[in-house]
């Protein structure tokens, strides 16, 4: 008899892709400050990669599983929804910003690029860095 797959392991999952997602970024910023644009492009990708998983297993997981209420009192209580409403407004204005400057890149259009992600650049951090903080605040506070 097989065990009934726990889908609340995905939030855990999603934590992680989130993290990682942050990690290539910031690596895939400072290759191309110190000019190499090659392995900018591979960790662009590999963050574009994490983040598209994480959109998959997050899907999945709000399919599956049953929600979870923030069980936080006081001063954090606040402070939870303000980083939540702000996660989940720039998760969903993140997703075509990356994508136009994706395409940018690929097509070598640097200079529209370049502008492009000094725009997109912190907010895909902010969400990056926001989802695991909301994670930590729900599951672990």
């Amino acid at each position: 008899m097989l065990a009934q797959f726990d889908y609340r392991i995905l939030a855990d999952v999603d934590a992680a892709l989130n993290a990682l997602a942050f990690v290539f970024l910031v690596a895939a910023l400072v290759a191309v400050k110190r000019g190499n644009v090659e392995l900018h492009k591979r960790l662009v990708f590999v963050a574009v990669g994490c983040s598209a998983l994480f959109l998959v297993s997050y899907v999945v997981y709000h399919l599956n599983a049953e929600p979870v209420r923030f069980a936080g009192e006081g001063w954090i209580r606040p402070v939870y929804f303000v980083l939540l409403i702000s996660h989940v407004v720039l998760a969903a204005v993140q997703v075509p910003l990356i994508l136009r400057t994706l395409w940018l890149g690929v097509r070598d259009r640097r200079e529209q690029h370049r502008r492009w992600a000094r725009l997109t650049a912190p907010i895909w951090l902010y969400v990056s860095v926001t989802g695991v903080v909301v994670y930590a605040l729900l599951y672990h506070w």
